[in-house]
């Protein structure tokens, strides 16, 4: 299979694995929410607060840091791959599951106290930057 140099929209492409989704438009379907899944636990895990500040020992607050840090990394790595496929649909729902993620994690539509900025960090992770 050729590989695509510039967006382009259909079924027939090959995202993370060769030969993978194939061209079965079920399989291309599967693939489309496999993408949106790994964009949503990305938003998930950014914004995660696992440990609480004092009831933990900090070498082992430390360690589950570093175990969320490399998760993280790792499932964007896989959202950016499958984004080169440079598939629209792809790049969409990888965009669909950052966005409805970060909806969910990370803005004020859940906040208990929307009134107020909370003066302590808000998950156990740093934001992502390039």
């Amino acid at each position: 299979m050729m590989m695509h140099m510039t967006f382009f929209w259909g079924s027939n492409t090959q995202i993370l694995f060769s030969g993978w989704p194939g061209i079965r438009t079920g399989m291309y379907v599967l693939a489309l929410i496999a993408v949106f899944m790994l964009a949503f636990m990305v938003e998930g895990i950014s914004h995660s607060r696992l440990t609480k500040s004092g009831s933990i020992h900090h070498v082992t607050a430390g360690l589950v840091q570093t175990l969320l840090h490399a998760l993280r990394v790792g499932l964007a790595y896989l959202v950016m791959l499958a984004i080169m496929s440079f598939n629209g649909g792809v790049f969409l729902a990888a965009v669909a599951g950052h966005s409805l993620g970060f909806f969910l994690f990370g803005s004020r539509v859940f906040n208990k106290n929307p009134t107020t900025v909370p003066a302590a960090k808000t998950s156990d992770l740093t934001p992502m930057s390039c």
